[in-house]
């Protein structure tokens, strides 16, 4: 009901049209059964003439408002599915950095591939659902006029034959449900096998994650085989009960004809009612079956839809001060000073991340940003002014230049002076076209150490107030590395940075160092001072030296 209110017009006019099509439809045998009794059995050209033109003239309605309504049907479906493509991802977006740890990825992808379709086919269905309704209810009351057994027979049959489908409906819908659930499974493991396929093949694990991907599939398709049988079962009663209705409707008139209850003209018109009575049959079947799949896909949309971020904005929030200040983790007792290239090192590479997670208000925690909490402002300010850059960000397809500066804000320079200070430009020029070469979906034409330090250049880029960068060195050569660690200061000179990381490289090129072990702050100095002075941080500097 929501997708159809956002349309509401086009909707309505679907609905009308699909009325008046059908509507057009069922009038047609009456009519026809007139220009019979009235022109040819009292054999008056006059009424034939006006008769055969009130046939045309149905027929030229049913035509106009056919394919008005199957415009206003492609709209519908389109609105309805695409809406639902754009309200995921806006839900999405949302979630942020929460969507890996609430949904699947696969399920996610199965919603923009096959559930908008279903969503969008039960919007698209009620058109003609409507119509067939009305052109149901008119054709029983035209025959319930002029025979009340063969009326009795419509509006008795009719019921009974819809339940006899809603018999095939129930096991639809659960068959459906549990072929969406495998489907959303199978799509995850697939999007985790490809995501990590080189690591799979360097530990020999390809084999195995194969066969349970296999058995995963193969229990997909007989999930897919048991909704299969409904589904044929439900299309051989859109074929078998309409036929069947058809066959007793004429029989009935024909014995009535015979016995002269009813005229010539009658039998032809309530043959023509049968005959008319297959396609809102069939309507009313395809409806049932649409509807049902369009409610199992909803169910997931709003699923989806109803998952609420981890954090949302304060009910007032709090202004905080304009300019550098400093950035406080109260749990660890890090205070980052303004303007200065700290590095964090880290006894244990899950603290360093938590206290990532929460400096950028990624988890909860009592962080400061000029003496204000960070849980008292709002979320678009801390983002802002905040960027957290990890090696779980990615590379999307399209321009280079577009990927390292989306918003399209950078200086002239800006770019080209970041890829010389992640040491990437070399990546540029190996690239056909350069900054306005394409990349590909995940950047996968290039190794793991070049994405690295694409990213790390779309973070300098982007230039914020606060730079958190998350072992912005890891998949790099020691040389790439030691480039890296003497222009990164440079490049954010006056800007405050925090770099997480245990390389001695990145270490010794920065202002300040801290050293955390059991999540707390237990020692901070100049990197040599720490190798001399603190016996915990030397050994797990040297740890990173034997690598």
């Amino acid at each position: 009901m929501w997708l159809a209110g956002r349309h509401p017009v086009i909707f309505g006019a679907g609905l009308a049209l699909g009325v008046l099509w059908m509507l057009a439809q069922a009038l047609v045998p009456a009519v026809l059964g007139r220009a019979v009794e009235a022109g040819l059995a009292q054999r008056d050209p006059d009424a034939l003439v006006r008769w055969s033109l009130a046939l045309l003239g149905l027929g030229l309605v049913q035509a106009v408002a056919g394919i008005l309504r199957h415009r206003c049907a492609v709209h519908n479906w389109l609105g309805a599915a695409y809406r639902t493509v754009q309200v995921t991802v806006d839900a999405t977006n949302r979630l942020g950095a929460a969507l890996p740890r609430r949904v699947a990825a696969g399920e996610v992808v199965s919603i923009g591939t096959a559930d908008i379709e279903h969503i969008g086919s039960a919007v698209d269905i009620t058109a003609r659902g409507a119509g067939s309704v009305v052109g149901i209810v008119t054709v029983a009351v035209i025959l319930l006029s002029a025979s009340q057994p063969l009326g009795l027979v419509v509006v008795l049959g009719v019921p009974l034959l819809m339940a006899l489908v809603a018999l095939l409906i129930r096991p639809l819908h659960r068959q459906q449900a549990a072929y969406r659930d495998s489907t959303g499974r199978l799509t995850a493991r697939a999007a985790d096998i490809v995501s990590g396929l080189r690591v799979l093949r360097g530990v020999g694990g390809e084999p195995v994650l194969s066969e349970r991907y296999r058995q995963r599939s193969q229990a997909l398709r007989s999930d897919g085989l048991r909704v299969a049988r409904v589904e044929s079962l439900l299309q051989a009663a859109q074929i078998l009960l309409p036929g069947v209705f058809v066959v007793l409707v004429t029989w009935l008139g024909a014995r009535y004809a015979l016995r002269g209850e009813i005229s010539a003209g009658e039998l032809v018109s309530f043959y023509g009612y049968t005959a008319f009575l297959v396609s809102p049959l069939r309507n009313l079947t395809e409806a049932a079956d649409k509807l049902t799949r369009g409610h199992v896909a909803a169910r997931r949309v709003v699923r989806l839809l109803r998952l609420a971020p981890e954090f949302t904005d304060p009910a007032t929030p709090v202004p905080v001060p304009a300019g550098p200040g400093e950035l406080a983790d109260v749990r660890s007792g890090l205070v980052l000073r303004p303007g200065r290239l700290t590095a964090l090192a880290a006894a244990t590479p899950q603290d360093a991340t938590e206290i990532a997670d929460r400096l950028g208000r990624y988890a909860d925690g009592d962080v400061t940003l000029h003496g204000v909490p960070l849980r008292d402002v709002a979320l678009a300010t801390v983002r802002e002014r905040i960027l957290v850059a990890d090696n779980d960000a990615q590379l999307f397809s399209g321009v280079l230049r577009t990927e390292l500066d989306p918003h399209d804000r950078a200086e002239p320079g800006a770019v080209a002076a970041a890829l010389a200070a992640a040491s990437a430009t070399d990546i540029v020029e190996a690239l056909p076209g350069g900054l306005d070469g394409e990349v590909a979906e995940r950047g996968r034409e290039f190794s793991g150490g070049q994405r690295q330090r694409l990213r790390l250049a779309r973070a300098l880029v982007a230039d914020p107030e606060t730079l958190i960068l998350v072992e912005p060195t890891s998949a790099v050569d020691a040389h790439t590395e030691a480039r890296i660690a003497e222009r990164l200061g440079p490049a954010r000179h006056g800007r405050t940075t925090l770099v997480c990381t245990t390389s001695p490289l990145v270490l010794g090129h920065a202002d300040h160092v801290v050293f955390v072990e059991d999540g707390k702050v237990v020692a901070e100095g100049r990197h040599e001072e720490l190798l001399a002075g603190e016996p915990r941080y030397a050994a797990t500097v040297s740890r990173e030296e034997d690598r």
